[in-house]
């Protein structure tokens, strides 16, 4: 590594709204209610976050069943299935939901559209809870395409009325690749009035594409099971950047740092700024001598919070939450 390498940060990184809402809904119920609190799903998909509130007293689980009667439980920011909705209020669980607002809004968008007598072609990842949640909405009627290639093998019962979803964490870049073969393929198909990538994926994304011409080495801070922060990294690496994507600043090689002179940091939209400061250091103590910020959007995007969470006092002592 040389002296005069320097770290460069993208702008935005880290943390969304959407995630900010999901860890101060868990965060507020374990001050309000007390421990143990249950999560269905990670809360948000990076392991700092997830140890972090277990050593608080959340309780992730998969299987309501694993939840005991009484007991509050929160929906992770991904969003659940109907059919889980149901259980969870017919087991008679203190419900809260965390699932991010931009997601729901396709859910909604999903509902309406069904009553009107619409199928759909969902464009996103199998197994993702996020598409498990979405095409979960509906017990049929809903295609999942993961590339073109399955746009060419998908089969609705009919064409007149069908409409596309997206799942909101996907490369912007794909993603517009998959509905440009959807379109091609049905072209009387009804997109959504805003595209459902979300804000901070395209930003976050947007933000690479900006840093990476810049830099030898572009690091990406999230967890392997985060989508948003693997696009990320891809889509420095189709930039023609060597790009790693790290959990935690024990993870960096310091091969990696050799001949790189600027070294692009990025973080996907669940991980938090404690994660970018630990891994700015490591790399410090591998040799940088500099960091600085390029300039990028600033995000004033909050959403509000579920009803029900407001902690007694709170105007005199405000609640900090894990940034």
């Amino acid at each position: 590594m040389t002296q005069s390498q320097e770290i460069i940060l993208a702008e935005p990184r880290g943390f969304c709204a959407g995630v900010d809402r999901a860890i101060e809904i868990v965060e507020r119920a374990l001050v309000k209610f007390g421990r143990p609190i249950y999560v269905r799903h990670e809360i948000v998909h990076n392991t700092y976050v997830v140890n972090d509130l277990k050593a608080k007293g959340a309780i992730f689980i998969e299987e309501l069943a694993d939840v005991p009667a009484g007991a509050t439980l929160v929906f992770s920011a991904h969003g659940v299935s109907k059919a889980i909705q149901d259980e969870a209020k017919q087991r008679g669980f203190h419900i809260f939901d965390a699932t991010c607002p931009l997601v729901t809004k396709v859910h909604v968008e999903v509902a309406k559209l069904h009553r009107e007598g619409y199928e759909f072609i969902m464009i996103g990842h199998k197994g993702h809870p996020e598409v498990e949640g979405t095409m979960g909405q509906l017990e049929s009627g809903i295609h999942l395409v993961e590339d073109v290639e399955d746009v060419g093998r998908v089969a609705p019962a009919q064409t007149e009325k069908l409409a596309v979803v997206t799942q909101t964490t996907l490369s912007v870049d794909d993603a517009a690749e998959i509905l440009a073969a959807v379109k091609a393929r049905f072209p009387s198909v009804r997109e959504p009035k805003q595209q459902d990538i979300c804000y901070a994926t395209q930003n976050r994304q947007d933000a690479v594409k900006l840093l990476s011409p810049q830099v030898d080495i572009v690091i990406v801070v999230g967890s392997p099971t985060s989508s948003n922060s693997n696009r990320l990294r891809e889509l420095a690496v189709k930039l023609g950047t060597p790009s790693h994507m790290v959990d935690s600043a024990d993870e960096l090689q310091a091969e990696w740092f050799e001949g790189k002179h600027r070294v692009g940091l990025t973080a996907g939209a669940s991980a938090p700024e404690i994660l970018v400061r630990q891994v700015i250091e490591r790399i410090k103590a591998l040799g940088a001598i500099s960091v600085r910020t390029m300039d990028g959007l600033t995000e004033t995007i909050k959403f509000p919070l579920p009803k029900g969470l407001k902690i007694e006092g709170e105007d005199a002592q405000p609640l900090q939450h894990l940034r």
